[in-house]
């Protein structure tokens, strides 16, 4: 016999057996428009929307807009979409036309409207603002237009008169003696 085969016998090896793991009970998210049951989404993971990947809908329901289109569109404040609870979850993208700017915020366009019928109160109130802005706007177009034409009108006038800077003299005509003063 072997050394090696002694030394089996004498420490035998102890088989490990291990329990298979519990089962988990996944939590399985709900979809809110065909109400099937799945695990993960790209709404879900990005913007906490249980809407499964196979109702999603880009152009509609689910379209994304940028930072700017959501201010201007709906009249938010950088304090709306950043420091408002909640937090509106966003996603960042190259910008399109030109690399080398910034990345985009894009927000998910339902999120958006929901915020800002939090800040205005009503669609009503959100149109009759966006209306405001936009006369405002208009004055404030109109009222620079007018100053650029008095300024224009001014200049005009001044290169046509042209101010002589010559000492004042008057030129008169021949001396001319008139009797009847000195008679009288």
């Amino acid at each position: 016999r072997r050394s090696s085969d002694l030394d089996e016998e004498e420490n035998p090896v102890n088989k490990v057996v291990h329990q298979p793991g519990p089962v988990l009970e996944f939590d399985y998210l709900i979809c809110d428009n065909c109400n099937k049951e799945f695990m993960e989404s790209y709404l879900s993971n990005s913007f906490d929307v249980a809407v499964c990947d196979t109702c999603r809908d880009p152009e509609g329901a689910h379209k994304l807009v940028t930072r700017t289109e959501a201010k201007q569109e709906y009249l938010l404040k950088d304090c709306d979409l950043d420091r408002r609870e909640p937090v509106l979850k966003f996603i960042l993208r190259k910008n399109p036309h030109n690399s080398q700017w910034g990345d985009m915020k894009l927000y998910l366009k339902v999120q958006v409207i929901k915020r800002a019928l939090e800040v205005w109160g009503s669609e009503d109130a959100l149109q009759e603002a966006k209306v405001t802005r936009q006369e405002n706007r208009d004055k404030m177009k109109q009222k620079k237009f007018d100053k650029k034409v008095k300024e224009l009108r001014r200049a005009v006038r001044s290169s046509l008169w042209k101010k002589e800077t010559a000492a004042h003299q008057h030129v008169y005509g021949p001396e001319e003696h008139i009797e009847e003063d000195r008679k009288s």
